[in-house]
C-alpha cells in the first residue's frame, strides 16, 4: 500500500495531464448514499424498500408514465440531496494537482450530481457519460431540447417519497419533464449534451496522445463499468498510467497502480506524499 501511494504521487508529479475517472464511490465521502446492491439502496430509500423495488427497476423511465409522483419523488429527492451536499475536500486536492500540469485535467464521470462543476472544475473539461440530474428534458423529447434545472424546485414528501404537484414540465408542450439522465432500459434519453461533451473529450485525448498522462480512476465499480472501461482504454497507451482507487474492486491491469482505499483516504495519502 505504501509503495503504491508513493508511486502514484511520483507519477502524478511527473505527468503533463490527468484524466479523472469518477464513479459513485467518490461521492460517498461527501455523505451521499452508497447504492451498492439493493440492501444499500433500500437503506437510503425505505419507502421503495417497502415496495420491494430494486435500484435498476426504480431507475427506469417507465415510472414517469406509470407513476409520475413516485418518479419525481425519487429523482426530486436525489436532486435536492445533490444540491444540499458539499463536495468533500478531495475535489479541491484533485483541482490543485491539475493546476500544476500543462494539460490540466479532464473529468470522465458516470455521476449525475454535478459535483465536479460545483467544486469549481472547468465545465468544458467534464464529460458526464450518463447525463446530469441538473438538466431536464421532455418525457417525449418533443423539441430535442435540454434545459438547466436550477430554476426548478421539486417538493418531496420524504416519508412517502412522493413529489407534490405540479411536477416539472416541458416549456414547449407543457407535458411532463424528466431528468436528462440515462436510466436503465432508456430509449428516450436525449444524449446531445453528453455527445457535445464527448467531442471535447476526444479533442483533449488527441492533445494528450503522445504526452505523459495519468488516469486517476476513483470509486468506479464493475456493476456499471462505464468509467472503468474508459480509463482502461485511455491508459492503454505506453506513456499513460492508470491509478485505480477502490476499496472493494481495486484489481487493475498489469502496469497499473492499485490502491484499495476510499476516495478521500487515498487522495489525502497521495497528497501527503506529494507535499513531503
Amino acid at each position: 500500500m505504501e509503495k503504491s501511494i508513493q508511486l502514484a504521487s511520483e507519477r502524478i508529479r511527473e505527468a503533463e495531464g490527468i484524466l479523472i475517472g469518477a464513479g459513485a464511490g467518490i461521492g460517498v465521502d461527501s455523505g451521499l448514499p452508497d447504492f451498492r446492491g439493493n440492501e444499500g439502496f433500500w437503506r437510503a430509500y425505505p419507502p421503495i424498500a417497502k415496495l420491494g423495488i430494486g435500484f435498476q427497476e426504480m431507475a427506469n423511465p417507465r415510472w414517469f408514465e406509470r407513476d409520475p409522483s413516485l418518479a419525481w419523488g425519487f429523482y426530486g429527492h436525489r436532486l435536492n440531496l445533490y444540491r444540499q451536499t458539499i463536495p468533500h475536500e478531495g475535489f479541491e486536492v484533485l483541482k490543485q494537482w491539475s493546476a500544476h500540469l500543462p494539460l490540466g485535467a479532464f473529468v470522465y464521470t458516470s455521476n449525475v450530481d454535478g459535483h465536479f462543476q460545483k467544486a469549481g472544475f472547468d465545465s468544458a473539461k467534464i464529460i458526464e457519460c450518463h447525463g446530469s440530474l441538473n438538466h431536464f428534458q421532455c418525457v417525449t423529447d418533443c423539441k430535442r431540447m435540454i434545459w438547466p434545472a436550477d430554476q426548478t424546485e421539486v417538493l418531496v414528501d420524504e416519508e412517502r417519497l412522493r413529489a407534490a404537484e405540479p411536477h416539472p414540465e416541458c416549456p414547449h408542450c407543457r407535458g411532463l419533464a424528466r431528468p436528462n439522465v440515462l436510466m436503465f432500459g432508456d430509449w428516450g434519453w436525449n444524449s446531445s449534451r453528453t455527445e457535445e461533451q464527448d467531442q471535447r473529450f476526444r479533442h483533449w485525448q488527441q492533445q494528450a496522445s503522445d504526452r505523459e498522462i495519468v488516469s486517476i480512476e476513483i470509486g468506479a465499480g464493475t456493476a456499471v463499468p462505464s468509467v472503468r472501461h474508459a480509463c482502461e482504454q485511455f491508459s492503454a497507451s505506453e506513456n499513460h498510467t492508470l491509478i485505480r482507487i477502490n476499496p472493494r474492486e481495486s484489481e487493475a491491469p498489469r502496469g497499473s497502480i492499485s490502491i484499495p482505499l476510499k476516495a478521500l483516504d487515498a487522495i489525502t495519502a497521495i497528497n501527503e506524499k506529494w507535499l513531503s
